[in-house]
């Protein structure tokens, strides 16, 4: 993975209440929209703490589900968390994927493609992990636009430190937007490539629901927040607090867009697909 200073991916437990919840909810959307059949089996790429997978399972009745994750922390959590014959997990890297070619009908990635240090190789090999005819999909989070709980979270931090700006997912991360993700699928060879925003939901019961999983250290943000000395990150959460939208009782309704991207594998050994 491509890490900032304040990058960390390790804790399961921590990732989840920060950002696992809300890709779970984008991957309810995203799965659907690749119209795969049952009984295929099933490549996620970059698989974290399970919430891809998990979804998978639970949606898109797989014959199985491989995981594959750098991160022996995420993949321990994976492990306990799902207890089902048909998921399995590997440690692996995104840009060598341990499987041969053209093995599976559905290669995907949740949230992974920015943090890769040479994403058109990643695309690359999840199109070469992909049979004939097979779906290749991705979404990233819209860190520059409507990640919303992200947003609020670097403009108080920029309007305080200037410096923190090259540590925004916003600025670091180009390739997640439409068009970048579109260009990718299409360099790496797919087929009928579409681009589609997904917009879900992110309320936050009161602010400490918001601002606790920026503290548990898992990714740029939460990094950077505990980096800070605590009379800085004090004056980072009043300020945020200050500007997030709070409803009378105290809870805050957020919206997280996912741009989600979608293409086939071309082939003599085509499956046949919904369309």
């Amino acid at each position: 993975m491509v890490r900032g200073p304040g990058d960390t991916w390790a804790s399961g437990d921590a990732y989840e209440p920060y950002v696992g919840r809300w890709s779970r909810r984008v991957a309810h959307e995203f799965l659907p929209w690749l119209s795969v059949e049952p009984d295929r089996h099933w490549l996620d790429v970059g698989c974290g703490t399970g919430a891809l997978t998990e979804t998978v399972l639970a949606v898109a009745a797989p014959a199985r589900v491989m995981g594959v994750e750098p991160s022996e922390g995420y993949l321990r959590h994976a492990r306990h968390q799902i207890n089902d014959r048909r998921a399995t997990f590997e440690v692996g890297n995104a840009l060598s994927l341990p499987v041969t070619d053209e093995s599976f009908d559905a290669v995907v990635s949740g949230l992974v493609l920015n943090f890769v240090p040479d994403p058109a190789q990643a695309v690359r090999e999840m199109a070469r992990a992909a049979a004939g005819g097979g779906v290749v999909g991705a979404y990233v989070w819209d860190y520059a636009g409507d990640m919303q709980l992200m947003r609020y979270f670097w403009d108080a931090a920029v309007a305080l430190d200037p410096g923190a700006r090259d540590l925004d997912e916003g600025v670091r991360f180009p390739v997640c937007g439409a068009e970048p993700l579109r260009r990718l699928f299409l360099g790496a060879g797919l087929a009928g490539v579409e681009v589609r925003a997904i917009d879900v939901p992110t309320p936050f019961g009161d602010f400490d629901d918001y601002w606790t999983p920026f503290l548990g250290g898992q990714g740029p943000a939460p990094g950077y927040a505990m980096a800070l000395t605590e009379e800085h990150r004090a004056g980072l959460r009043d300020r945020i607090r200050s500007v997030l939208p709070t409803a009378d009782d105290g809870s805050i309704s957020l919206m997280a867009r996912a741009w989600a991207a979608r293409g086939r594998r071309a082939g003599p050994d085509a499956r046949p697909q919904r369309t």
